[in-house]
């Protein structure tokens, strides 16, 4: 892997994406689990760019991510349309994210593996409800969100919003930063820029 690059996961909380989308379905597994998902795990250069597409002869082998596909379905489901069973999501992703962060360290199982087990390891939904952080469509102080996840985690989350239907900022999606090797949170030299309001709504799921 390329030594000027850190990583980011991405975690999106799945209300804040339908409800602001004018399509949104469930995988055919059902409805996903009231909790955080994986969006993606992210290289990312030092100004907070991201390389893409560093490969493009790498496409996701399917055969090589057979033991992961029912955590996957459940942790890192597609909700976009038609509804689908997740794989060519995970394709996507492999193809313009995972590629440049392909290294003797990571191959496609890898970087599979390494963002089911870093989204474990975060546990946010645990870390905000220790915190009396609820999804419960009440409002919250963005930083209360911020220092739970970092009392939780030990490092300081970016936190991206959205607006829902009736204008307000709601929690949409939560950055950590990850080492090179993609399995231990970090400082992030670099966060992209999202605007939230200084309170924020947390959907009920």
């Amino acid at each position: 892997m390329r030594l000027n690059f850190s990583i980011f996961i991405k975690l999106l909380w799945p209300v804040s994406y339908c409800d602001t989308k004018q399509s949104c379905c469930y995988p055919r597994t059902g409805k996903p689990v009231a909790d955080f998902g994986i969006h993606g795990l992210w290289p990312q250069n030092k100004d907070g760019s991201y390389p893409q597409n560093c490969n493009p002869d790498s496409a996701l082998d399917e055969d090589q991510i057979s033991d992961l596909t029912s955590s996957l379905q459940k942790d890192w489901a597609s909700l976009s349309c038609p509804s689908s069973t997740g794989f060519r999501f995970w394709s996507h992703e492999w193809e313009k994210h995972g590629t440049c962060a392909e290294s003797e360290e990571i191959d496609q199982h890898g970087y599979f593996e390494a963002a089911l087990k870093l989204k474990e390891k975060a546990n946010l939904l645990q870390a905000l409800r220790n915190a009396g952080i609820q999804p419960d469509d009440e409002f919250y102080d963005l930083g209360s969100i911020k220092e739970a996840i970092k009392d939780a985690t030990g490092f300081t989350p970016g936190i991206e919003c959205n607006i829902d239907p009736s204008k307000n900022s709601q929690i949409y999606q939560v950055f950590m930063c990850v080492d090179i090797s993609g399995s231990e949170f970090i400082e992030c030299p670099a966060v992209p820029k999202r605007r939230c309001a200084s309170k924020v709504q947390f959907p009920k799921f």
